[in-house]
C-alpha cells in the first residue's frame, strides 16, 4: 500500500514527464502532436489538483482543524498554475513558440517549488493524520 506522499509524488512525476513531452515535440516543430500531448498534460495536472482540493485538503483540514495553513497556500498556487496553463494553451493554439516556452518556464518554477512544499511538508503531515488507503481510494474515485 502506498502512503499519500508516495502516491501523490508519483503523480507529480507523471505530470512533469507529460510536460517534458510537450516541450520535446514543440522543439521538433510537431505542433499537432504537441497540442495532443499538452491536452493530456493539462487533464492530468487538473485531475491531480482536483484530487487534492476535493479530497485531501478538506480531509486534512477536518482532521487537524488547520485551515489557514499549507492547504490555503497550495490552493492559491493551484490557481496560479491554472492561469499559467491557460496562457500556455493559448500560446500553443496561436503557435507562439517563444511565448509558450517563456510561460512554461514560469510554470515550471512555480510547480517545482509547489511540489517540493507538498512532498516535504504537507503530504507527510497528511500521512501522519489521515488513513492513506482511505484517502487514496477517495481520490481515485473522482
Amino acid at each position: 500500500m502506498f502512503s499519500i506522499t508516495e502516491y501523490l509524488t508519483h503523480e507529480h512525476r507523471e505530470c512533469d514527464e507529460l510536460y517534458a513531452r510537450v516541450e520535446e515535440l514543440l522543439k521538433k516543430g510537431q505542433w499537432e502532436d504537441a497540442k495532443r500531448a499538452f491536452d493530456e498534460f493539462k487533464a492530468e495536472t487538473l485531475k491531480h489538483f482536483q484530487r487534492e482540493e476535493d479530497v485531501l485538503f478538506p480531509e486534512f483540514e477536518g482532521r487537524t482543524g488547520i485551515v489557514m495553513g499549507p492547504t490555503q497556500v497550495m490552493r492559491m498556487e493551484h490557481a496560479q498554475a491554472r492561469e499559467l496553463i491557460e496562457r500556455m494553451e493559448k500560446a500553443l493554439e496561436e503557435k507562439k513558440e517563444k511565448e509558450f516556452f517563456a510561460i512554461g518556464d514560469t510554470f515550471m518554477i512555480l510547480i517545482q517549488q509547489h511540489n517540493l512544499k507538498e512532498e516535504q511538508i504537507l503530504y507527510p503531515m497528511c500521512d501522519q493524520h489521515l488513513d492513506p488507503s482511505e484517502i487514496i481510494q477517495k481520490m481515485e474515485n473522482l
